[in-house]
């Protein structure tokens, strides 16, 4: 089973690319961050013709997350618990099964957090409490757990090509990364620091100053598994190539396969 993520910037605008990606890369399940619409103007029907089922939790013109699944989805649940007054869309959850394995999968857009010295940050960091909570909640439940999405956070210096660009950015800020941490060290494995040691595996690079074409990038596209999902991690990796597509995304793909026939 091949699960991945990726926020694609815009749905609509990146439609081609998203269909392009999903015929060469095939994977059973896809977690869509920052999609930018709402639930009735996401284009479903294109990907339900390549045999997907859909789940969105959208927002008009921000946000948005989604679910496509070649399986099933059960138990469909949006919104991030602990925080009633929180209105964006950043969090669904869904579970799916394959010849008796269930599989549970969050997908996540975790706030960007700047300008640091504004409400944004608070926010972030209430964010990451939030999932910190529902993280530790699912680890109890001893099953095939994933967090999977754009989390908005460089964890160390390895994960970005000049870090000290990013000493004052909420993505690389010590509370950040320490909130991360935090959040690994309830148990949980980062796919691709699992399976390979490479200091130059990135998943955004900026539209700006020329940093696609410096390889300027930063790891911030994560896939974290529970111990029941981590003994079943056969590899994971990163379509670094769809940055290079015409009008992509600033982000590219991030995929793990798992020894679960789907």
């Amino acid at each position: 089973m091949r699960i991945a993520t990726w926020n694609v910037n815009s749905i609509r605008q990146r439609l081609d690319h998203a269909v392009r990606w999903l015929g060469e890369a095939a994977p059973d399940v896809v977690c869509l961050q920052e999609i930018k619409c709402q639930d009735e103007a996401f284009p479903r029907e294109a990907f339900e013709a390549l045999g997907y089922n859909v789940a969105v939790h959208g927002q008009k013109g921000f946000n948005g997350v989604a679910l496509l699944s070649k399986l099933p989805l059960e138990d469909v649940t949006t919104g991030l618990p602990g925080d009633d007054g929180d209105v964006q869309s950043r969090f669904i959850e869904a579970v799916v099964s394959a010849k008796g394995t269930a599989v549970r999968i969050c997908c996540l857009y975790l706030p960007n957090g700047n300008p640091p010295d504004t409400e944004k940050y608070p926010y972030k960091l209430g964010f990451m409490a939030r999932l910190r909570a529902l993280a530790a909640a699912r680890l109890e439940l001893e099953e095939p757990f994933i967090l999977a999405g754009d989390f908005n956070v460089i964890p160390t210096e390895a994960d970005a090509a000049v870090p000290e660009a990013w000493v004052n950015d909420a993505l690389f800020l010590p509370p950040t990364r320490t909130a991360f941490r935090d959040l690994v060290n309830l148990g949980l494995t980062d796919a691709i620091r699992a399976t390979s040691d490479s200091n130059r595996i990135y998943s955004f690079w900026d539209y700006q100053a020329g940093a696609w074409q410096r390889d300027l990038g930063i790891r911030i596209d994560h896939l974290l598994l529970s111990p029941q999902a981590a003994d079943r991690l056969i590899a994971a990796g990163v379509d670094k190539h769809v940055r290079s597509w015409e009008k992509p995304s600033d982000h590219v793909p991030v995929w793990a396969d798992f020894s679960i026939a789907a």
